[in-house]
This record gives structure tokens, C-alpha cells and sequence, in this order.
């Protein structure tokens, strides 16, 4: 993994978005996932080591009084809490709230492509692919880029739903959002939309390992309790099991294209000739081999990045953090939750 670079290019083709702010020097490619702004942490083991991906806080030095900030100030359950509010049933992140019936009636164009994930599920590597896909954009060029600047969150606050309106087409917008709380223009077939699930054994983990880097969540409980909250429905964006199972019911859909993450990593090549169809680019033969040979070289480097946790990208990651114990309660709430629907994953590859 080369180190960032300075400068932030524009996209080729002229696909810079208009009325976005300035870009801002990228961050280490494939360090992805939570609000723009705030800081991630990540840690890095020295040659030869191994470390846990999961570590445990270090204590803080004796007679130091800990620091009265959320960064630093273990969470209590009320605390964590209050992170969220509830949306008609569904638990989202604070920065939604009050704009909910905006986003319903977000106005869509046809040209336009969404990306909708579940967080964690992958979507920094889905966008890196999609973006180099669709615009038939140079490796070397997206690696001088932000590209998450280039592809806007709908409901984070930043650039915000103002800004993303008057983008020039063809847009990119990705959204974390259920189903049920996309532009209604969507339902209705306008647009393409890509949607990415994720085994929820690997995504709990990196879910979680999200959680307690966000000082605005400044979780600090066990990833045991965390995994509780996750079977139950206690974490943002609801229910996994629910926003899994909204989009696999429209997954035939003409203008939806269904994706796994563990496909990403099983069979690329098939899954960049399903976006090639999908988005309705062109390729010859000789181009398409050198856009799955382009595509294997992001998602290496975004897996096997010095900046990220030991084999945070790898499939069947859940195996070194689960107890037998814990493997079997979640498989129970696996199969009541998802025992009716026709939707597998891999579990491991």
C-alpha cells in the first residue's frame, strides 16, 4: 500500500462534482466508513507480531484523571443510547433526524447510480469499484484521489442534501438508509441502485471494531454486548436482518443489481461483467481482463493495507473473534430471523 498522496485530482471525464467544496488531501485509500470529518483510529502491529484485532483500551496512566470528553469517558448503556433516535421503528444516527421526509422526496434522475449498504458491509471497496467501472477511469488516477468526496453520503450532513440536488449528472450517491426510507422516486424504478450485502459474522466485527474508533459513539463495552446489540437490533440503520431482507425482495427488480461482498473476493470477474451489464458501459474483451486485473489490485490493497487491523478485509474474519458459545446463539438468531428467506452467504471462503 503506497503512502497518501498530496494532491486530490479531479475524476477524468469531467466528472468532478460541481458545488461540492474544494477536495481535501485523500486519506490512506480504503480506510473508509463513518461521518467526513471525524478521525479514525487504527492500529498497526509491529513486523513479526501478531496482535488481536480486537485489543482492549490501555489504562489510563496512574493519577491521571480521565479526560471529561466522549473520546475518553467509558460509554454507559443510557449514554449509548442517546446516540440514536427512532425513526418509525428504526433506530438511525442522530445527524437524520428532521430530515427524514426530505430524503423520502429527494428528487431522482434516471442517469443517476446509488450505492446502499448496510455500514460495513463494504462499501468503500464497492465504490472504488463502481467508480473505476462506470467511468472507465484510470487505477493510478483514483489512487491521487478522495473518492468518497466524489461520491456523497445522502443523509450525512456534509455536503448535504442542498448541494447533492444540484450535482451535475450523472451522480454517484450512496446511502446506509433501509429500503423503506429511500427517495420514493426509487421504488418507482427511476435510477439504478446497487446494493451490497454482507456475511453479518464478518460485519459485526468490523461494526463493531467502527464503533470504538468514533469518538461521537465512544463505545467502550464488550464486543460480547456489542454482538448482543447487533442480534437484537439495538445498533444505527436498524436491523440487519431487516435491510437485507427489504432489498432481497426486490433484488429482480430491473433497476436493482444484489451483490455480496464474499463474491467480491470469490469471483470478481463475474461480478465486474454484472456491472459492466447493469450500468450499461461497453468493453472489449482485452479491456475488460485489464479492468478485473485493475479491480484485484483495489480491493488487495484495500485488504491488505498497513494502515488497517490485521485481515479486517478478509472473508470469515468472525472465526478468530467468536466464542463456540457466542457462534451458537448468533447462528439461533440467524435462522428464526432469516429462516424464511432464500438469501445464503459465504461464511467463509
Amino acid at each position: 500500500m503506497t503512502s497518501p498522496r498530496a494532491a486530490a485530482h479531479a475524476p477524468p471525464g469531467g466528472a468532478a462534482l460541481r458545488g461540492l467544496p474544494p477536495p481535501t488531501p485523500p486519506r490512506s485509500r480504503c480506510v473508509r466508513g463513518g461521518v467526513p470529518g471525524l478521525p479514525r483510529r487504527a492500529r498497526r502491529s509491529p513486523a513479526g507480531t501478531h496482535t488481536s484485532p480486537l485489543p482492549s483500551p490501555p489504562p489510563p496512566p496512574a493519577g491521571k484523571r480521565m479526560a471529561e470528553s466522549e473520546a475518553e469517558t467509558p460509554s454507559t448503556p443510557g449514554e449509548f443510547e442517546s446516540k440514536y433516535f427512532e425513526y418509525n421503528g428504526v433506530r438511525l444516527p442522530p445527524f437524520c433526524r428532521g430530515k427524514m421526509e426530505e430524503i423520502a422526496n429527494f428528487p431522482v434522475r434516471d442517469s443517476d447510480v446509488w450505492i446502499v449498504t448496510y455500514p460495513k458491509s463494504g462499501t468503500g471497496l464497492l465504490q472504488e469499484v463502481v467508480y473505476l467501472v462506470s467511468q472507465g477511469a484510470d487505477p493510478d488516477e483514483i489512487g491521487l484521489m478522495n473518492i468518497d468526496e466524489q461520491l456523497p453520503v445522502l443523509e450525512y450532513p456534509q455536503p448535504g442534501l442542498d448541494i447533492i440536488k444540484e450535482l451535475t449528472s450523472p451522480r454517484l450517491i450512496k446511502s446506509h438508509l433501509p429500503y423503506r426510507f429511500l427517495p420514493s422516486d426509487l421504488h418507482n424504478g427511476n435510477s439504478k441502485v446497487i446494493y451490497m450485502a454482507r456475511n453479518p459474522k464478518d460485519l459485526v466485527v468490523s461494526y463493531y471494531q467502527f464503533h470504538r474508533s468514533l469518538r461521537t459513539m465512544s463505545y467502550r463495552g464488550t464486543f460480547q454486548e456489542f454482538c448482543r446489540r447487533f442480534m437484537n437490533d439495538k445498533l444505527g440503520y436498524g436491523s440487519w436482518f431487516e435491510h437485507v431482507q427489504e432489498f432481497w425482495e426486490h433484488h429482480m427488480d430491473a433497476n436493482v443489481l444484489f451483490l455480496k461482498y464474499e463474491d467480491m473476493h470469490k469471483d470478481l470477474a463475474t461480478m465486474v461483467e454484472q456491472l459492466v451489464r447493469f450500468l450499461g458501459v461497453s468493453y472489449d474483451k482485452a479491456q475488460l481482463e485489464s479492468m478485473v486485473e485493475h479491480c484485484h489490485q483495489l480491493i488487495d490493497q484495500c485488504c491488505n493495507a498497513e494502515a488497517l487491523p490485521v485481515g479486517r478485509g478478509r472473508v470469515g474474519l468472525w472465526k478468530d473473534i467468536f466464542t463456540v458459545s457466542m457462534n451458537e446463539k448468533f447462528d439461533l438468531v440467524y435462522k428464526q430471523k432469516m429462516g424464511k428467506c432464500d438469501l445464503t452467504f459465504d461464511f467463509y471462503l
